[in-house]
């Protein structure tokens, strides 16, 4: 029995690259809410800055300084105020927040924020029996973070938290578009 070598033969196997870890992005903001009506918005409030229709079901501005960290399109997550004792409507509203797109852009005037977009029937009965809408009733939540759980084309973005809860979860935390 003989055993023949052939020079090249047995090439070197390629060591795959290390994969570099996901980078959770999280920030700290303001926590505000806002309705499509025009005295909360421009001229034409069923078209969001990016030119998205003002969905109150996933739809969230964020103030122009974060313009660059939180383009059109990226989907976030509210984690809430970080201090137990806020002072805001969090709690009470939180369970029609979900995620949200970024596709609109706050005023100017206002900087580190995130605003909520929800619909203006969206009323809650309070303890003292007055009846107010989510926005109100969420007030300014200071301290609050989110975090970004991924991206997508701010041309089709889900109509449904449903949906676009379907998009976090397939991205694992990684950007779609």
């Amino acid at each position: 029995m003989g055993f023949f070598f052939f020079p090249g033969a047995l090439a070197p196997v390629p060591v795959p690259a290390p994969v570099p870890p996901v980078t959770v992005q999280t920030y700290g903001v303001t926590l505000t809410a806002y309705n499509a009506v025009p005295a909360q918005t421009d001229s034409d409030p069923f078209v969001t800055a990016s030119g998205a229709y003002s969905n109150p079901e996933v739809v969230a501005a964020r103030s122009r300084d974060l313009a660059k960290e939180l383009p059109f399109g990226t989907i976030i997550e509210i984690q809430g105020p970080a201090s137990p004792e806020h002072s805001c409507g969090y709690d009470i509203v939180a369970p029609i927040i979900g995620y949200r797109v970024i596709a609109d852009t706050m005023n100017a005037r206002y900087t580190d924020r995130i605003d909520i977009l929800f619909s203006t029937k969206s009323d809650y009965v309070l303890a003292d029996g007055s009846v107010k809408n989510a926005a109100p009733v969420l007030g300014v939540c200071g301290g609050t973070r989110i975090r970004v759980v991924g991206h997508v084309d701010i041309n089709r973005i889900p109509h449904t938290q449903e949906q676009l809860a379907t998009i976090v979860n397939n991205s694992s935390g990684i950007a779609l578009k």
